[in-house]
């Protein structure tokens, strides 16, 4: 063992070695081909069995259309035929009375809903239609003797036989409306040329100025608290005058910034100067800039009315010498000061505003104020100034009407889908679908049609395809959809914001036809379509009509409510038979309460 070499025995140790691991080599090389083999003869079928699902075509998942069981809805009693749910004066003792916030929105809480059905007044009739409604109605639809008792000297109105009679008097125009009218147009040129488009009437009595001014075509908005015994939007309404119940008192009224062109009181009684003046703060958010604020009453012409306001010269004095001071600090000019007129007109730019002091009063808003924001916004004693970036919202700048109903707004870029081409295609798409509609309702654009709203609103456009029509037409916005209430008042269109989970500020039976696009499939996950519906049936005249354009899945849901409501529905096809789109078009009933048919 001593003579063996060591390399030999190490060469005899690697050899050894070598054989077990060339067999190991082999065998792992022979059973990957094995594998290998496999894959390629079933290649094709593992890679069918991973990728068909992704190449096959997607189904389209069917939603069943929601049912509802038939409701049994009963009738409300004859003390709820001029039930206005948010402005209940019944309620009225619940709330403070400090600057007359009873007469604002309170609404009921769910528990407290009514679930019935308003009933009209004994003896209602179908409303005469426009334009001679505009000087008389029937008395049994509005049956209130107490403004014609108070009012009959001021020629209001007069009750004769089965009608009230409107002969366009109001408490500074006893002499008739139109005289009225004529005088201020003498002092303010741009009402007869089309630049003066929107108004505001704020304590607008029977809303004989803005019945006088469609003539003119100017489009105002009357407005005026629920009461107990005038019902002054009541009248309004009934007589075929754009109306809506509203008060100023401590939250801002439901419309944008920069949305009228004028703003009216004739003797409204409002404290103008008092509460540091945050009423007319409040008219200077929503007048636009270059735009009008005009005041018949109180104290102007004081040196020839005094003695019928039960003052003194001196007390008329101070006071319209506190007007002026409160005017100019907020910017107004005084345009003119003219018999009964007061006339004041806002800056068309900012330069006035630049020059106030941190120590001014009232002071600028803050920026974290949105102007536009409008609905149970508190009033702030605080100056809204127009936002740089709008250099053409003034009067001068806006195109005269009917320009301006096409033209597209320096706002509208807020908006998405207003900006240029969205604005036309939004025309013409309303131009075909209203002349779909009149083939179907024959109604749409006769005398038959008078006071119309469109629930849900973008841009206007339904209220522009019947512009030549003879209706008016209340264009709501929702506060929970984009808010382009500006660009609809910058069309010379008017409308209010609103939220449909509460009722609507005005009286039973004021509207002929609502229309709806697409609203419950927006709004029904925070809205009860049965509350909404019932909503419907308050504010449509019997013989009513309401058009709902809305999806398959709420179709059939929609027909069932509206049979419990005493409504006749039939279903059409879209302008463009859109499949999973349809048209329902209904009609209210006329009936009568069972009680007074005992």
């Amino acid at each position: 063992m001593k003579g063996k070499d060591p390399k030999s025995v190490a060469n005899n140790d690697r050899s050894s070695r070598m054989v077990p691991m060339t067999l190991m080599f082999l065998v792992l090389c022979g059973f990957s081909f094995y594998l290998g083999g496999i894959y390629c003869s079933e290649k094709n079928r593992f890679f069918i069995k991973d990728v068909a699902p992704a190449i096959q075509p997607r189904k389209e998942i069917i939603v069943a259309p929601l049912q509802m069981k038939p409701l049994v809805i009963p009738e409300c009693s004859m003390d709820y035929q001029d039930y206005t749910p948010c402005t209940d004066p019944k309620k009225w003792r619940k709330y403070g009375t400090y600057r007359l916030s009873h007469m604002e929105r309170h609404c009921p809480p769910i528990s407290e809903r009514k679930e019935c059905l308003v009933p009209p007044p004994d003896g209602y009739k179908p409303p005469i239609k426009w334009p001679k409604s505009r000087d008389e109605c029937w008395y049994r639809n509005v049956p209130y003797n107490w403004i014609n008792n108070r009012k009959s000297n001021q020629n209001w109105l007069r009750k004769e036989g089965e009608k009230f009679r409107f002969p366009g008097g109001g408490t500074m125009f006893p002499r008739g409306v139109g005289e009225y009218v004529d005088s201020m147009q003498a002092l303010i040129p741009g009402m007869k040329d089309g630049t003066i488009r929107t108004a505001i009437d704020t304590g607008c009595g029977v809303a004989s100025w803005g019945g006088d001014l469609l003539d003119r075509g100017i489009l105002t908005v009357s407005l005026a608290p629920r009461d107990n015994h005038e019902a002054q939007v009541q009248f309004a309404l009934e007589r075929g005058i754009p109306a809506i119940l509203g008060i100023i008192s401590t939250q801002r009224l439901p419309f944008p910034s920069n949305a009228f062109d004028m703003a009216h009181c004739s003797r409204c009684l409002i404290p103008w100067t008092e509460f540091g003046g945050i009423y007319l703060m409040e008219i200077h958010r929503i007048l636009r800039p270059g735009g009008f604020w005009v005041l018949s009453g109180p104290p102007v012409n004081y040196e020839n009315r005094w003695q019928g306001w039960n003052t003194t010269v001196a007390e008329q004095k101070s006071d319209l010498d506190k007007l002026k001071k409160l005017m100019a600090s907020m910017c107004f000019k005084l345009y003119k000061l003219k018999g009964d007129f007061g006339v004041w007109q806002k800056p068309t730019d900012n330069n006035c505003y630049n020059k106030l002091s941190p120590d001014s009063y009232p002071p600028k808003c803050d920026a974290s104020l949105d102007p536009d924001s409008a609905w149970y916004v508190p009033l702030r004693p605080c100056l809204t100034i127009p936002g740089q970036n709008f250099k053409k919202l003034g009067l001068e700048s806006t195109s005269k009407w009917p320009d301006r109903l096409h033209v597209v707004s320096e706002r509208a870029s807020m908006v998405p889908g207003a900006i240029s081409g969205g604005l036309n295609h939004d025309y013409n798409k309303w131009k075909a679908r209203v002349k779909h509609y009149k083939a179907l309702l024959p109604a749409l654009g006769s005398d038959k049609i008078r006071n119309v709203m469109d629930m849900n609103t973008l841009f206007g456009g339904f209220a522009a395809a019947l512009i030549d029509s003879p209706i008016w037409v209340m264009n709501v916005v929702s506060t929970y959809g984009l808010n382009s209430l500006g660009v609809v008042y910058d069309r010379g269109l008017i409308g209010t914001n609103h939220d449909w989970c509460e009722a609507f500020s005005t009286y039973p039976r004021t509207y002929d036809l609502l229309h709806l696009d697409g609203f419950f499939t927006a709004e029904s996950h925070r809205c009860e379509m049965k509350y909404i519906l019932l909503e419907m049936d308050r504010i449509l005249r019997p013989n009513g009509y309401v058009i709902i354009r809305e999806s398959n899945y709420f179709i059939d849901a929609i027909t069932t409510i509206a049979k419990s409501l005493r409504w006749g529905c039939q279903k059409h096809d879209t302008e463009y038979n859109v499949v999973n789109e349809k048209l329902l078009i209904c009609q209210k009933k006329l009936w009568y309460s069972k009680s007074t048919q005992q």
